[in-house]
């Protein structure tokens, strides 16, 4: 779930590449990525960069557990916040290969509940739209929040939002979503939509999201956590990962700061597909030379044809009010939930308490790099995470 740090990262930015041969490249990044560790504004993080043969780099830096004394590594789980919206893209395009959905779908044919919105009534949301966040469907934050809840009651010193509920408030997704978008919901509220028509207008939504896995759900008679386990996790080796705590090794799971002294309790969403992906670095990159290999012709959990939609650029100017063209915007226009940048960079950025991500690869190199970060950015840790950026720019041609 994107925040306003990951605008701020966007926004500064640019990139630079080097020319430079070394027989120990890696080693040389690795000494890099070590003294911008060192400055001590971000507890732990990993990194990867890759093409479509494989993972070229990858490593871990800083602490998963800064009391504990334990080392975050490339194999150091957590979640990647809203880069598992690119999970939904390929799920949806899974299931239209198999015949249960169809992107051009009302999306009310495969709801228990009816979703539309009150200023044109008459008007259907499709798939599509969610999956481009054309679906008029803004919902208020208070709301969203109402979708973190805390892992255990009793957290000791750990820190808190305001906004967690107690594990006893966790509810199932249909629950969540119908209770603020069906008009017998409990938060529904009719300024959840936009005063503009279906596929009129960009506005990114985590509810819209969450509501594109639920159609999945209905329409494959599956949970979305084992529909994706079967189609995507699974047959890329992605056995370090998990959509709930139950799912992984928790002993492999690193903690989530605030700030340097300040561990964040364990949380989870109820609205877990559209920003709970727990993972690594490492299956994360197998995961995006996936991606890069899919975009290229040659990825093997989707058709060519499922992959050239879930690239092809859905957007126009029409359906922006603004457009940011900074190098890293993910919102210049979309695929299936995949971003897209003015520069040709493709994937997703993501942020909650406590975390920080981004996933692209540029289209012209197919080249790709991801960071995981497992601390809330203040003004010296965004510097920071650009400083690890820029030295992956850097260093992925060279490798």
């Amino acid at each position: 779930m994107k925040n306003l740090i990951i605008i701020l990262i966007l926004n500064i930015l640019v990139s630079s590449v080097y020319c430079q041969t070394n027989d120990s490249i890696s080693g040389k990044l690795t000494t890099e990525l070590e003294k911008i560790c060192s400055r001590g504004y971000i507890n732990g993080f990993s990194v990867a960069i890759v093409n479509q043969d494989g993972i070229l780099y990858k490593k871990g830096l800083g602490y998963a557990d800064v009391k504990a004394n334990k080392k975050y590594t490339e194999n150091t789980i957590q979640s990647i916040a809203s880069i598992s919206k690119t999970f939904i893209g390929i799920a949806l395009l899974k299931a239209q290969e198999l015949g249960k959905l169809n992107l051009d779908d009302p999306i009310n044919k495969h709801l228990p509940f009816n979703v539309n919105n009150p200023y044109f009534p008459n008007e259907q949301i499709t798939i599509r739209h969610l999956a481009t966040h054309t679906s008029s469907i803004k919902v208020k934050s208070r709301n969203e929040k109402n979708g973190y809840v805390l892992m255990k009651s009793n957290n000791g010193r750990a820190k808190v939002n305001s906004n967690f509920r107690s594990p006893d408030e966790m509810m199932k997704l249909n629950v969540f979503l119908e209770s603020i978008l069906s008009e017998e919901g409990k938060w529904y509220k009719k300024n959840s939509f936009l005063k503009t028509k279906p596929g009129a207008i960009f506005k990114y939504s985590n509810i819209a999201s969450g509501l594109a896995a639920l159609i999945i759900e209905n329409a494959t008679n599956q949970p979305f956590n084992q529909f994706t386990n079967e189609h995507i996790l699974t047959p890329l080796g992605m056995s370090n990962s998990g959509w709930s705590f139950t799912e992984i090794d928790f002993s492999k799971h690193s903690k989530l700061y605030l700030n340097k002294e300040t561990e964040f309790a364990f949380y989870q969403l109820v609205n877990y597909p559209d920003g709970g992906l727990i993972t690594s670095s490492t299956d994360l990159g197998t995961y995006l030379v996936e991606l890069i290999r899919g975009y290229s012709g040659t990825g093997k959990i989707l058709s060519k044809q499922s992959y050239m939609e879930l690239f092809k650029t859905q957007l126009t100017d029409t359906n922006y009010i603004e457009r940011n063209e900074s190098i890293y915007n993910d919102e210049y226009n979309m695929g299936v939930f995949m971003g897209m940048s003015s520069h040709g960079q493709m994937g997703h950025t993501g942020g909650d308490p406590g975390i920080v991500t981004h996933m692209f690869f540029n289209t012209k190199t197919k080249i790709g790099k991801l960071l995981i970060i497992n601390t809330e950015l203040k003004k010296e840790g965004i510097k920071e995470f650009v400083d690890i950026w820029r030295k992956l720019e850097e260093y992925e041609i060279k490798l």
